[in-house]
């Protein structure tokens, strides 16, 4: 008999909650910057996504996507391109401690 564990599961369960983000309702250009934005208006438009993010009800299940597969743009979760990347150095850095600890 087949070991049904070892299965894909059906895409729909993997990204269902999708359904629910409250960045349905949004403008996409809102949490994707375009080409050579910067500074102010890269931390403005980042600060509105994130707005719309905090009263998300699947803002957990959106942030661990992006995480877990490392989304190199966007806002995702309520995080940012640069917050995400500050969770991976701090990730590394603990790493490295731990590595050289043992």
């Amino acid at each position: 008999m087949a070991e049904l564990s070892r299965l894909p599961v059906a895409v729909a369960d993997v990204w269902e909650w999708q359904l629910d983000g409250a960045c349905r309702e949004a403008d996409p250009r809102l949490f994707f910057h375009p080409d050579g934005e910067r500074g102010p208006a890269r931390r403005k438009r980042d600060a509105a996504a994130v707005a719309v993010c905090a009263g998300c009800p699947v803002i957990e299940q959106c942030r661990q996507h992006g995480l877990s597969v490392r989304e190199p743009y966007g806002v995702w979760g309520g995080l940012t391109e640069d917050d995400r990347e500050d969770i991976y150095r701090a990730e590394r850095v603990a790493a490295r401690q731990q590595r050289l600890a043992s």
